[in-house]
């Protein structure tokens, strides 16, 4: 493996010295969203809420930590209660830097106890039963914790045992990477990756057929390969193919047709219709559903994302939707406007939780989280919010290293960009990358803030 941080850092991230670098830096700092939220209860300056109400908070990840900080803002007595076991932070929008070898994986890794908000209670356990009917939630512990308002931030669940072979020990070995898993698991992969940039071979790339985390970086890290490829002299001696698990590429149709044309220009090789259900370490043979049966893909590295679902407890729970598409993955059944449970009022679910169309990126959570509170606090003051979150999603889709598209869009499909006439959302740009990788993670902790 070459250990390539340091010059692809001064290759790509030099940043001219004149007063346009300050403004494009500015710009690329408001990258998670720039659509205005009017202001509401919860965020009317010098108005904080006087309650005594309890306010439980499953989960610390960027949704939880952002809840928090938001709900400790606007209410002034309150009981805030955070619930998660894990005390390390993931920045998980930096997965695909660690994979590409751009950062080290220690710069996505931080504690959740820097995040926390003064005054705010950290249980450090699982929350392992949701009882919604009774107002309270259990601890993998046993504890018992009732509550007047619950939001549920719990995240999902990476589900690599569904696919028959698979195991998460095997990430950096035999061949195969997936950012997904951890910033181990990133690094590894980044080590696979570049082996296989440096010989060359076969690699297969692919999507899952559930509802999933940042559904571009499965095409983010082919584009990535891709170009290791063209740097190192490999292409030649390359086949890169891509595996839809659907009809196209990408859930917006114009971004969709986009990633296609970019990819028929640098001969990748795209399956539609193809899901992983197995996978072969000792031969390296990927297994794959098609409309007409099985079909076995060999490879050299395969870049494997696996299915995603609902964490157990609420999958157990009476929060999943019990009709429509996602039944069987348990996504919690709130109203895609205001993030509110429709069977539980005193519920809310935001993040990777919630199940709407749109929305498991950490952009969405910048948005997400400001509504649902709004609604929260509007309740405990006697008033109402008209707040509605419109399905804002954000993907800085890097297509080669030094150049990405900022795709932004909303429940409707519709290009919604932050900075039109300045950047085009579909046009591989240079501000773009230095919106991911530079910009992106200040903006975040911002947002964890409750400042953003």
């Amino acid at each position: 493996m070459k250990c390539e941080h340091s010059n692809i850092r001064d290759e790509l991230f030099h940043l001219p010295d004149n007063p346009r670098r300050a403004f494009l830096l500015a710009a690329a700092a408001s990258a998670l969203g720039a659509a205005g939220l009017k202001p509401g209860v919860a965020n009317a300056a010098g108005s904080k809420v006087q309650t005594q109400a309890h306010i439980v908070i499953a989960g610390a990840g960027a949704a939880g930590l952002t809840a928090a900080a938001y709900l400790a803002k606007a209410l002034d007595g309150a009981k805030i209660t955070l619930i998660d076991a894990r005390k390390e932070h993931f920045y998980q929008p930096g997965f695909t830097l660690v994979g590409a070898g751009i950062k080290p994986k220690e710069y996505v890794l931080s504690s959740t106890a820097e995040y926390l908000p003064r005054g705010v209670e950290l249980i450090e356990a699982r929350v392992a039963e949701f009882d919604p009917d009774g107002n309270k939630v259990v601890t993998d512990s046993g504890q018992s914790i009732a509550y007047d308002f619950l939001i549920v931030a719990t995240g999902l669940k990476l589900e690599y045992g569904l696919i028959e072979g698979m195991e998460e020990s095997l990430i950096g070995k035999e061949g195969i990477g997936s950012i997904y898993h951890s910033p181990a698991g990133a690094e590894a992969t980044w080590q696979a990756m570049s082996a296989f940039a440096d010989k060359g071979g076969r690699g297969v790339f692919l999507r899952p057929a559930t509802e999933m985390k940042c559904a571009g970086a499965p095409l983010k890290y082919t584009f990535i390969t891709e170009d290791y490829l063209q740097r190192r002299g490999q292409r030649g001696k390359a086949e890169v193919v891509y595996n839809s698990n659907n009809k196209a590429l990408f859930s917006v149709p114009i971004v969709s047709e986009k990633v296609r044309m970019l990819f028929q220009e640098r001969g990748i090789q795209i399956n539609y219709e193809r899901v992983l259900t197995a996978i072969d370490p000792g031969r390296r043979i990927a297994t794959f559903k098609t409309p007409e049966g099985s079909e076995e893909q060999g490879y050299d590295f395969i870049h494997v994302i696996p299915p995603m679902r609902a964490p157990e407890a609420i999958r157990n729970s009476p929060l999943p939707w019990k009709t429509g598409q996602w039944v069987d993955e348990g996504w919690m059944e709130v109203d895609k406007g205001t993030l509110r449970h429709v069977r539980y009022p005193n519920v809310f679910g935001v993040g990777d939780i919630a199940g709407v169309a749109k929305g498991k990126t950490a952009a969405s959570v910048k948005w997400q989280v400001p509504v649902a509170v709004d609604h929260l606090v509007a309740e405990i003051a006697g008033k109402q919010s008209d707040a509605l979150y419109a399905g804002y999603t954000s993907c800085p889709l890097i297509t080669r290293l030094g150049r990405a598209m900022l795709v932004e869009f909303d429940y409707q499909n519709n290009l919604t960009p932050s900075f039109p006439g300045v950047i085009a959302p579909l046009e591989e740009l240079w501000i773009s990358w230095v919106m991911k990788t530079m910009a992106l993670k200040p903006t975040y902790i911002s947002m964890l803030r409750g400042r953003a």
